[in-house]
């Protein structure tokens, strides 16, 4: 499944973009309070040759367009769209143009912090009222910014209207690329999923107060394994008719997956971008329309169907069909034509009174891709010609090797001919074919096979083709965890030259659709599944179109791909891998506590973890509470004990959730736990052995569990939390207890040692060392010579605490790996900031200082007669499904249950 999201994907079909001048960044000079309370933030235009050479001196006149990169994103990366948006105002000579300014964030990690998120949306208001002083008194000086953010940038675009002082007149326009609407990929902190619900229940709540901006997000498919697309697509509820969600493999003319980092520069995309930041100029005010309507009509016109026309605000409803042109009558259902060299024009009528009885639509295409019209309706005609037809070019669809239209004819009841507009053709080759037929005869369902097939078995259906179109309806592909792989199998009659078959994946519920191109006759595979699921209230199918050449037959066959549904799965469900790593590895530190309570020897994580952690002991009663919460009279209980609501309910309204997933999750958790403890297991045991190699132990004595040096280390470990960054602390007693974990492997390996020095009279040297080896193992290693009963006991009490320290220590370093991106966060802006504000893990570090303090120098003695080992020994267990229940999209809270697990185990070295 991992390596089906990293590198099974289609290969990247977007251009490069190109700088043809060398481009410049020009400081903008903020107001002294400004930089002084943002001081590792930056404003800069972009610039290029001569046109930054003339902005030196800021007297800018174009329209201002403000870039905000993401997650350790640069600033430089604003270079892709000034530079094609200037080639194209260099096409209008300058009669527009945009002027485009970039922050500079630090390359911070917001994605993985969200400490600050707010402050960046503060400084971003700052940014926009610097640059709209800039066109004061300026002759068409603009009131409003429109924004392009990538990734991360994009959500801090949008909580700019959640700042209290802002004026939501400020932004008309925002264009979000990659960005994660919907929840954080990884949930490391509160700040970033509190960041989250404050932007998305304001934009829901505040629906009506944002009708005048409009808002476009662009995902980029299955290359983008960093933000998957379904985090993409905003709020549903938000904005249905000024708010627009669509996949760049969608795009009219980019038809492109795109992975994180090349939807910044993808010159198909950023085409796009800039063809309709042109057309929503409006000639009277120069700036961006204040229109909402036409905002939207021009991102629909460039990101969701092109009809291979320039775009015309008001088109004209007709026009008189003129010109020394030939005029044909077609009278048959099917028509094809191919142009070559064609020196007269041609008009080809299509009477509709003789098909509208036999036949419900008409579908023509022209492999002739410029942007002028070519399919007109008659209203009125006469024996010879047409005198007023309306021109339905605007009815068109682009594709990537045609331009289609398909009619429904009950809809054009006024239409009395359709006309085919075929101009001189000058050295240009292209066909043209049309067809009237029945929708039922060209539709046709293909059921789905099942989830637990394995693909085994196949759905096929075989089209033997005599037109041009198919629609292959995908019957209960309807969720997220489903994935096939469609093969589409092409033979042809006779072996001449035909134009390639073009065949689109359309999912009716959202834009992501997916094209393919393909040769004539040929094998082509297509891989079906979805970004997001089904809305409950939407009952149509995903289709298969297949616009195919008339003599050729197509073979559809449909196969469950195993490979791609594990795919699907850690596409949406790999940011809760640690919840059930960690959980395990709790369950299994829990068995250690119970059996050392039960026989007084601590057991070994491998083999405990096989007795211990068991799915049916967490999933049960969390599925059983995610039931219960659909009646009222439980979730008023539930709320009334103000406990959080339960992830697994949460993800089941996202529809990203079904019941065989946390299975599936928990057996991987198990196994990385598993290898997780033979790694810390196998280290410390060749740290033993390169130990007794190198240097004799002495006997070591036994400290006091507190000591005057360790309350110091306490308190200073507890101050560098304070002070600095708590993740920075507990990565200073990761390390320490790592280090002092050799302590007990000391320990072990002097009891073996001075077994062996009393028993070498009665060994041969030969058994001594064998027994050197191998008594890390067992007690039952030792020569029994030396087994007395105080030195077994003290040889199974090192034992015992290896063990122990080797289940903590496992535990510990997933608390520190989830709190590592504040650390870095913190390294990053040591300059700026000495101490972290706000710090995620603070209380939780100076808390964890205190308790590893003592267990690091802890042995399973102390724990053995404790009155609470009992309850510690059985909390770990409850714990364990509560971090499942709360952890799976809210990851820190799980070193707040660990935590809690590790204060009752000190506790038990006290009472």
């Amino acid at each position: 499944g991992v390596r089906d999201v990293m590198f099974l994907y289609e290969d990247n079909r977007c251009s490069m973009t190109y700088m043809y001048e060398y481009p410049e960044y020009l400081k903008i000079k903020l107001p002294k309070k400004t930089a002084r309370r943002y001081p590792a933030y930056e404003l800069y235009l972009y610039g290029e040759g001569n046109y930054a050479e003339e902005n030196k001196n800021l007297l800018l006149t174009g329209i201002p367009v403000l870039f905000l990169p993401g997650n350790a994103g640069s600033y430089k990366q604003v270079r892709s769209l000034g530079s094609i948006a200037l080639r194209k105002a260099e096409d209008v000579d300058f009669k527009y143009h945009f002027n485009f300014f970039s922050v500079n964030f630090n390359e911070e990690l917001v994605a993985l912090y969200g400490g600050s998120l707010q402050r960046q949306t503060k400084f971003v208001h700052e940014c926009i009222k610097v640059i709209l002083k800039l066109y004061r008194d300026r002759e068409f000086a603009p009131s409003s910014v429109a924004i392009v953010g990538h990734s991360m940038g994009g959500l801090v675009a949008r909580a700019l209207l959640t700042l209290k002082n802002f004026k939501p007149e400020l932004i008309n326009l925002l264009i979000t690329q990659a960005t994660p609407h919907v929840a954080p990929v990884m949930p490391l902190d509160k700040y970033l999923t509190d960041f989250y619900t404050a932007v998305n229940n304001h934009w829901i709540l505040k629906a009506q107060d944002l009708r005048n901006l409009t808002t476009l997000s662009v995902a980029g498919g299955f290359r983008d394994y960093q933000v998957r697309s379904g985090l993409a697509f905003l709020p549903r509820l938000s904005q249905h008719d000024s708010a627009l969600s669509v996949v760049s493999s969608a795009v009219p003319r980019a038809w492109a997956s795109t992975d994180h980092l090349s939807i910044v520069w993808c010159k198909e995309l950023i085409l796009a971008t800039i063809r309709a930041f042109f057309d929503l100029i409006d000639e009277n005010t120069r700036q961006i329309t204040g229109d909402p309507k036409k905002r939207m009509s021009v991102l629909n016109h460039h990101f969701v169907r092109h009809p291979a026309k320039m775009f015309e605000e008001n088109p004209e409803a007709f026009t008189d069909l003129t010109g020394a042109f030939m005029w044909i009558t077609v009278k048959g259902s099917k028509w094809t034509y191919s142009v070559y060299n064609d020196s007269d024009g041609k008009y080809f009528a299509f009477p509709l009174a003789s098909h509208r009885k036999s036949y419900s639509h008409v579908y023509c295409e022209n492999t002739m891709l410029d942007t002028s019209s070519w399919i007109y309706g008659c209203m009125n005609t006469s024996s010879s010609m047409c005198l007023e037809a309306a021109d339905l070019s605007w009815r068109a669809e682009l594709l990537p090797t045609t331009k289609i239209v398909m009619l429904k004819l009950l809809d054009y009841p006024s239409l009395s001919h359709i006309v085919i507009q075929v101009p001189p053709a000058a050295g240009n080759k292209y066909t043209l074919g049309c067809e009237f037929f029945k929708e039922d005869s060209r539709t046709v369902q293909l059921p789905v096979t099942h989830l637990f097939s394995f693909g085994l078995s196949s759905s096929r259906i075989l089209l033997n083709s005599t037109g041009l179109l198919y629609n292959v309806q995908l019957q209960h592909f309807n969720q997220i965890y489903q994935a096939f792989k469609i093969y589409i199998d092409s033979h042809c009659q006779s072996p001449k030259e035909r134009k390639p078959s073009v065949y689109r994946l359309h999912i009716p519920w959202s834009y992501e659709d997916s094209i393919t191109v393909a040769k004539v006759p040929s094998l082509a595979e297509i891989s079906a599944k979805l970004h997001i699921a089904q809305p409950h209230d939407d009952s149509s199918l995903p289709e298969l179109n297949i616009y195919s050449s008339p003599d050729c037959q197509y073979e559809v066959i449909l196969k469950t791909s195993l490979l791609q549904v594990l795919g699907q799965i850690v596409r949406f469900h790999a940011g809760a891998f640690p919840v059930y790593i960690v959980s395990n590895i709790l369950l299994t530190y829990g068995g250690q506590l119970s059996t050392l309570r039960s026989t007084g020897q601590c057991s070994d994580f491998s083999l405990e973890l096989v007795r211990t952690a068991k799915p049916y002991k967490a999933e049960p009663l969390i599925s059983i509470v995610v039931f219960l919460q659909g009646f009222n009279w439980f979730r008023e209980l539930w709320e009334s004990l103000s406990l959080p609501e339960v992830d697994a309910a949460v993800l089941s309204r996202q529809d990203a959730w079904f019941p065989l997933v946390s299975l599936i999750l928990f057996l991987f958790g198990t196994g990385i736990a598993y290898w997780s403890g033979v790694f810390f297991s196998t280290s410390l045991r060749l740290f033993s052995s390169l130990w007794l190699t190198l240097i004799r132990p002495t006997e070591l004595q036994k400290d006091k569990l507190i000591t005057p040096r360790r309350l110091c280390g306490m308190v200073s470990l507890a101050l560098v939390s304070w002070t600095t960054c708590g993740a920075f602390a507990v990565l200073i007693i990761y390390l320490q207890y790592f280090v002092c974990s050799y302590k007990a492997v000391r320990v072990f390996v002097t009891s073996v040692s001075h077994f062996q020095d009393s028993g070498h009279s009665k060994e041969t040297s030969q058994n001594s060392s064998r027994h050197t080896v191998k008594a890390q193992s067992s007690v039952d290693n030792i020569p029994k010579a030396t087994q007395s009963p105080s030195n077994n006991k003290t040889l199974a009490e090192a034992v015992n605490s290896l063990k122990m320290h080797i289940a903590i220590l496992n535990l510990f370093t997933w608390i520190v790996l989830l709190n590592l991106p504040s650390l870095i966060y913190w390294l990053k802006n040591l300059r700026y900031n000495f101490r972290l504000d706000p710090d995620p893990c603070r209380s939780t570090a100076i808390i964890l200082v205190c308790i590893l303090e003592i267990l690091m120098n802890s042995s399973t003695s102390e724990v053995k007669s404790s009155k609470l080992l009992k309850i510690a020994a059985k909390v770990p267990l409850p714990l364990s499904v509560a971090m499942l229940a709360f952890g799976r999209m809210h990851l820190y809270r799980v070193p707040y249950f660990v935590t809690f697990s590790f204060l009752l185990h000190v506790l038990c070295c006290f009472v």
